[in-house]
């Protein structure tokens, strides 16, 4: 998929409607009170024949989720949209300028057994932008091309268990990173939608 075709999947008017919800059906135990707001920035870079999806891996020493692949995000705070805490948090943590993301929308929000309730949004990226990582809370930022998230045969189910229930997710293939949980739950509904566009 180009760049053109891809500007033209995320801006048609019924594509966001009819992403279907993600489940959060893992085999995790739900999450026992309250639930925390937060969002993440999808940033799609239009690179115009080869475009890729922009990632993160958060740095080891973190409390939660350590050396994981993510998408920039995080909590929202008081008085913020979604849009707003996914653009701040991207700046925070990967120095990306948010006049640079044109936002394209809300995909389907997802709760994860930590009790998040995600907001992913869309944002296209044209290339040629600088990153700089905050070593505080991001190892490094990388690209997952967009070729292999179209291709249906490339996510695959893993089970494993954990804390006494067997787990279930998806894992997408990386030569380096592992890309499971949340992230990879986003990307299957991103795939589904582009593909069946």
């Amino acid at each position: 998929m180009t760049a053109a075709e891809l500007r033209a999947r995320l801006s048609h008017p019924g594509f966001l409607a009819s992403l279907p919800p993600t489940s959060s059906d893992d085999g995790v135990a739900p999450h026992q009170g309250a639930i925390k707001p937060a969002a993440v920035l999808v940033p799609l870079i239009l690179y115009s024949e080869a475009p890729a999806v922009l990632l993160t891996r958060r740095a080891a020493h973190l409390n939660n989720h350590a050396g994981q692949v993510s998408f920039p995000g995080g909590r929202i705070e008081p008085g913020e949209t979604p849009e707003q805490a996914a653009l701040r948090e991207s700046e925070e943590e990967i120095g990306l300028d948010p006049r640079l993301a044109r936002l394209a929308g809300r995909m389907p929000s997802h709760r994860t057994g930590t009790g998040y309730e995600i907001t992913p949004i869309l944002g296209m990226i044209e290339p040629g932008f600088t990153l700089t990582p905050d070593p505080a809370e991001v190892a490094l930022a990388f690209e997952f091309p967009l070729a292999i998230l179209l291709d249906p045969d490339a996510p695959r189910r893993e089970r494993k268990e954990w804390k006494g229930r067997m787990r279930e997710y998806w894992v997408w293939p990386h030569g380096e990173h592992f890309i499971w949980g949340a992230t990879a739950t986003i990307l299957v509904n991103l795939a589904r939608g582009l593909r069946e566009a």
